[in-house]
């Protein structure tokens, strides 16, 4: 069996704290969930409850996305960053937004605020 993407769903209020700080640049607004990977099952997955934003990432072209540190690291085991896709132009998508961060860096600010996860999903 291969494995699926996997990941924690940004809890409703948090998600509209977060919208209100860091207004979206962009049309598309997708502001949902940390993606952890690709695992079998959401057994094992980290048991993470909570995030910090640590930084922002923007391309200039269309993918805006928060930088989010999970337990103490912003780096995925399964590879790349954690973050939110915060925002697309229309014709980008989503899984472009680990890219943008490697292509482009990213900048990182102190005292990012806290946001509760949901238990892990299926993404």
């Amino acid at each position: 069996m291969s494995g699926q993407n996997m990941g924690w769903k940004l809890a409703e209020d948090d998600r509209n704290a977060l919208l209100g700080r860091f207004p979206p640049r962009y049309d598309a607004v997708v502001a949902h969930h940390v993606t952890y990977g690709e695992v079998d099952s959401a057994d094992e997955l980290p048991g993470h409850t909570s995030g910090r934003v640590v930084g922002h990432a923007d391309d200039g072209e269309g993918v805006e996305t928060l930088v989010v540190e999970l337990g103490g690291s912003t780096e995925r085991p399964t590879g790349g960053t954690y973050h939110i896709t915060w925002s697309l132009a229309d014709g980008r998508a989503p899984v472009e937004s680990n890219d943008v961060i490697a292509a482009c860096g990213w900048d990182e600010f102190a005292g990012g605020p806290a946001f509760a996860l949901k238990p892990p999903t299926r993404l």
